[in-house]
């Protein structure tokens, strides 16, 4: 079971749903530095408050950022990246002009795509022995 300080509880129910992001720049332009990622993260923080989401950890390179959330169950996670890349992409445009001059034919910060994969818990093959090992009635 995950630590005690990371389960969550809502109105019906108890959680530690964790989610590790991944988002590329469009292109793979390497176009972050240290002042752009310190302002994305700001950024990031404020939009998952929005969703009551807790943002676990943050951090980057100069072609992609990887965000750890903790997430409730009725956030999808989908919509959080739509909004995350959405409001993040235009308000680095608008904060930072020397990153436009790498997109002017396209005025998307992010890449289409992007990772997402569950965090956090008992490896796949150890809560499916404990599932297995279950008392059936008979």
């Amino acid at each position: 079971m995950a630590d005690m300080q990371n389960i969550r509880t809502g109105r019906h129910c108890v959680f530690a749903l964790h989610a590790h992001l991944v988002f590329v720049t469009k292109y793979r332009h390497k176009v972050f530095t240290d002042r752009h990622l310190t302002r994305l993260e700001e950024i990031t923080r404020a939009v998952c408050e929005d969703f009551e989401v807790e943002l676990v950890d943050f951090n980057g390179e100069n072609n992609h950022v990887h965000l750890l959330v903790n997430f409730p169950p009725k956030v999808a996670l989908s919509k959080l990246v739509n909004s995350l890349k959405g409001v993040s992409s235009r308000r680095m445009r608008q904060e930072f002009p020397d990153l436009v001059r790498h997109y002017y034919r396209a005025s998307k910060l992010w890449s289409g795509s992007y990772f997402a994969g569950s965090a956090g818990g008992a490896p796949l093959s150890i809560v499916k022995q404990y599932i297995e090992q279950q008392n059936r009635p008979l």
